[in-house]
Parts: C-alpha cells; structure tokens; sequence
C-alpha cells in the first residue's frame, strides 16, 4: 500500500491572495505557511511521497528553497482536489492519495493517518476526510466568525457508518444553545483533509459543479451531489489545538495556538 501527500498551494486566492507564503511566527522562529504545511505532512507516518501542488513560480522557488519537492499544475484547477487530480496524473501508481491543504499546519500527524486507515477499511468509500468533535468553545469561535461575516470553518453532519451527509461553512446541525468552554457539542469541526482513491480523483474533474458546491464553495460536495459516498472519519485532538487559516484574522490565532502548544 502506497501513500502519497500532495498539499495544493495557489497564490491567487479570492480571499486571501498570497496565502501560502504569509509568515507565521512562532516558537521555533519565522516560516511561511506553506513550510509549515509541508513540514507537519512531513511527519506523518506510513507516507511515500510528499509533494506541493501549485501553479506559482513563486510558490515553487520558495518550497524548493527549503527542501520540498514540486509538482507544477495548471491555473485552471478550481480547487485542491481538482489539483491533485492533476498531480495523480504526473505521479501514478499510488493506491492512495492524500489532500493536505495548504492552510492547516497545525494538522496532527494522527489526523492524517487515521484518515487513511479509515479509508483503507471502507472498499465502498471514494474519498475519506477528518471530523472533530467540537467543544462550546469552537463552536462559539465558529459562531463569532459568522456574525462578523467572516468564513471560518467547515462543520461536517454524517450518519450511520459515518456516511457524510452534508458539509457546511454554517454551523450545523443548530442546536439553539449556549455551551460552556469545555462542554461537548453536537457540533462536528471539518478537517481540510481528504484521502482519495485514484479512480475516484481521475472521475472528479470530469463532474460539473454542482449548486451545493458552488453555493458553499466546498470542493466535497461534489462527490456527495453525484451520490458518491464520503467517509467522515472521527479524529481526536489529544490536547492539540487545531485551526486553519481562512482569512488574515487567523495569522494571530494560529500564532498563539503554536505558542501555547510550544509548537515545532
């Protein structure tokens, strides 16, 4: 069995242009998002291969500064899986392959590789992805984003077997109520991580998008609006914080998660 991570990386984001190379500074000095990114896929166990996945000479001049090797695709990619659909492409022969997104270097290793077990577990499934519980605090910070009219995270609804049945950047399911920091929630926090198998990636590009994708701008919803299963797999955080970086607000988020997790 053979794994392979790609971590697509575009300069020309809508929200946040010039994402990948903004520097988040903590314990261990100054680095750029998309180094940090690559260094926590770097650390997951049972991986073949790691590579970044962009369309920005200035993206690739800077990851392979610090060691990582590139994959170059097109500026046509919608999205990241569309992404590494190209990249799968160029590096065949891999029985799965790994979406870690640009955006979340605080991903823990286990994430990833209870992802692909998961996967593994399941023949009937396309493409897995992370679900993590969520306490009364993220949900409120899920909540605070929205009133500010920023999107924040993704939540995750799924039913038996963990079959996904919706993905949104509201908080959902509503539950009408307040909970304390540390009080459990019904409230499920999506990770920005897939594992595909390769027939599935290859099918994706050839899908058109969907009102439910192009609506939330989630790139599962895809497999879900043409009847395609998606595991949701439950992560724990084992005291780690986790948070991705969606807009410039985040930066100092992150920044004080890595401090107080004396993050390296």
């Amino acid at each position: 069995m053979s794994v392979l991570i790609a971590i697509p990386a575009r300069y020309a984001s809508t929200r946040y242009p010039g994402k990948p190379l903004v520097v988040l500074r903590g314990p261990d000095g100054e680095k750029t998002l998309i180094r940090r990114s690559w260094e926590a896929a770097m650390t997951v166990k049972g991986v073949d291969r790691v590579v970044v996945a962009t369309d920005d000479d200035r993206i690739r001049d800077h990851a392979e500064s610090f060691g990582a090797e590139v994959v170059m695709t097109s500026s046509d990619a919608q999205n990241g899986t569309e992404r590494c659909a190209e990249v799968v492409q160029k590096l065949p022969g891999y029985d799965v392959v790994v979406n870690l997104q640009g955006d979340a270097p605080l991903t823990p290793a286990w994430f990833v590789e209870d992802l692909v077990a998961g996967l593994l577990a399941d023949p009937e499934a396309d493409i897995a992805t992370p679900v993590l519980p969520c306490d009364g605090r993220a949900v409120a910070g899920f909540l605070a984003d929205r009133r500010a009219g920023r999107v924040g995270g993704t939540t995750a609804v799924f039913g038996a077997g963990g079959r996904g049945l919706y993905f949104s950047k509201e908080v959902i399911p509503y539950t009408g109520k307040t909970y304390a920091d540390d009080e459990p929630t019904p409230v499920f926090h999506h990770v920005g991580v897939y594992a595909y198998r390769p027939s599935a990636l290859a099918a994706y590009p050839l899908w058109p998008v969907g009102p439910l994708e192009k609506l939330e701008g989630l790139e599962q919803l895809r497999f879900l609006e043409q009847g395609r299963p998606v595991l949701c797999v439950e992560v724990q955080a084992r005291g780690r914080q986790f948070w991705e970086l969606n807009n410039p607000s985040d930066v100092q988020v992150i920044e004080a998660m890595m401090k107080s997790m004396a993050f390296d």
